[in-house]
């Protein structure tokens, strides 16, 4: 048998008060009676009573919710994020409403005016780089906004936070050229913007030293998997190759594995590279050279940002560096 789902209107007659003190309990429980306070309570654990958020909003100048767009749930690089963003609204009293766009465009767009529609009160983005429409909405909304993961090398929507993606790249890059290596292909995937600035950065690098860049490009998404078939690719392709650097750890460390399968010696043979620093790679064996990012840090630079701005506070610096460290590990 179903149950009929509990409404404010079920509170109040259980309690014989009015359904608008019940409803002033929900907005601010310090504006009823302390005792009055102590009976809703009790009554909406006994009920199971959820409140209907949404109708709030709606009527509301307020929702005190924070939306949050990714271009994925699945990547461990913006599980991170979602952590540091959280460790600060949930302290806040504000809830965040993902989601995520699959690194389209297009479909980023669709999402912030499906966020916006729901009334929220300021929008963390993982983009730099939107649609003439999404700016548009963006520019209409009028709410505290924020771009996080990259340094966008032009001016920010409002305000950004993250490091520098190709020279990240870039000093990586080096960092294998300065151990002999000369033959350093790049792995990448996905082909998203962040992925094209480090492809730059490791261009640059090569070029300076007057050596000759070389690229496996996929619109695939990174995997250990897709790591390991480049991987033999290249083997095929360009047997002379001593270094890769890939656009994750995710392609690294399948790289790594496959090395490992065909007895080719990491680091004599082959260096290999990768980005983000995941736990994974820094705990296997040889362990990973990597551009470590501190993704709970911008996740919680970000939202501290954000509160700071629904409370009132300007902007003090509209780029926030947080900057990279490049670890060498033992694969180089």
């Amino acid at each position: 048998m179903q149950h009929k789902r509990p409404v404010l209107q079920d509170i109040a007659n259980h309690l014989g008060i009015t359904k608008m003190t019940v409803s002033r309990y929900l907005r601010d429980p310090k504006t009823v009676a302390p005792a009055t306070r102590e009976k809703i309570a009790a009554a909406i654990e006994q009920f199971g009573y959820i409140p209907n958020v949404a109708s709030r909003i709606m009527s509301s100048a307020k929702s005190h919710a924070i939306g949050v767009l990714v271009p994925s749930l699945t990547n461990q690089v913006f599980a991170d994020v979602i952590k540091g963003i959280e460790s600060v609204t949930e302290l806040s009293g504000y809830q965040t409403m993902l989601a995520h766009f699959g690194y389209s465009p297009e479909i980023e767009e669709q999402r912030i005016r499906s966020l916006l529609s729901y009334n929220v009160d300021a929008l963390i983005l993982s983009e730099n780089v939107h649609s003439k429409q999404a700016l548009k909405m963006l520019q209409v909304a009028n709410i505290p906004i924020i771009e996080i993961m990259d340094l966008k090398h032009s001016k920010p929507v409002a305000q950004a936070v993250g490091f520098d993606n190709r020279l990240a790249s870039q000093q990586m890059t080096e960092a294998m050229i300065q151990q002999g290596r000369k033959n350093i292909v790049y792995f990448a995937a996905r082909m998203d913007q962040r992925t094209l600035q480090k492809i730059e950065g490791y261009e640059k690098a090569m070029l300076q030293h007057r050596l000759q860049p070389y690229k496996l490009l996929t619109e695939q998404a990174s995997s250990f998997s897709l790591g390991a078939q480049q991987l033999r690719q290249i083997i095929s392709q360009r047997p002379n190759t001593d270094g890769i650097l890939c656009t994750n750890d995710d392609l690294a460390i399948g790289a790594v594995f496959e090395c490992q399968r065909q007895g080719i010696p990491i680091s004599q043979r082959i260096a290999i590279a990768g980005f983000h620093g995941h736990n994974v790679g820094q705990a296997m064996t040889p362990q990973l050279a990597s551009v470590i990012t501190p993704r709970f840090e911008i996740g919680k630079i970000a939202a501290q940002e954000i509160i700071d701005r629904l409370n009132g506070i300007t902007i003090a610096q509209e780029i926030i560096d947080t900057g990279f460290k490049i670890h060498l590990g033992e694969s180089l």
